[in-house]
């Protein structure tokens, strides 16, 4: 599959050839749910916890005699009924992860950039690299690939740790409501159908047709 490449500015300058193992593998709706389901299980934390009865202070006596009162019979005041009392059947901690074998979560990706690229949503870009950290000439970037409306995945070739390019391009499009940067080896299922476009740098190319190719 053959895509454009565009400059900073939106305009066309080159064409290159998409992967067609990663790009047009076929589109598996049920991968994509499993891995986007276990990935959203994972990201629990499972530390919900209640009271029992049991666990609760207080109620070590019985709050009035079985009869002759005229209520009902009550045994402790920590029972459920009771404001203060334990309750029933409600999280204690425990774990949600989900296993996946790593073949299956790759051809979830792989599913999920075809389905970008049959609807034309990945926007191969020459290269991205500001003077310094800004916003203002961050949005103007986005507005000119992917469109005024249209939220933005900004894939990136390096940690923004380890390279000083890179670092100004996440820090400029840190404030960006409907952009998020990421480096394309934590590429992930939720973020891949989070947002409508995928801004990929050619460097970026490279990094993923090298671990998903």
């Amino acid at each position: 599959m053959k895509v454009d490449v565009y400059n900073m500015e939106g305009q066309k300058v080159s064409e290159v050839e998409l992967p067609a193992a990663i790009f047009e593998a076929p589109i598996r709706p049920d991968l994509m749910h499993q891995a986007y389901v276990r990935q959203m299980a994972n990201a629990r934390l499972g530390t919900h916890s209640t009271k029992t009865r049991g666990e609760v202070s207080g109620g070590g006596r019985k709050p009035w005699r079985q009869k002759g009162t005229g209520r009902a019979r009550q045994g402790s005041i920590r029972a459920p009924q009771w404001v203060g009392g334990g309750k029933v059947h409600t999280p204690k901690p425990r774990k949600y992860t989900l296993d996946m074998p790593k073949k299956m979560r790759r051809a979830a990706l792989r599913s999920a950039l075809s389905a970008k690229a049959a609807e034309a949503a990945i926007v191969v870009v020459e290269d991205l690299s500001l003077d310094e950290p800004k916003t203002r000439r961050m949005a103007e970037v986005l507005r000119a690939l992917v469109g005024e409306d249209a939220s933005a995945l900004i894939l990136l070739p390096e940690s923004p740790r380890s390279s000083e390019q890179w670092d100004v391009v996440a820090r400029s499009a840190h404030n960006l409501p409907r952009a998020k940067t990421l480096v394309a080896n934590y590429l992930n299922i939720r973020d891949l159908l989070g947002y409508d476009k995928v801004v990929l740098p050619l460097k970026a190319l490279d990094v993923i047709a090298a671990f998903l190719g």
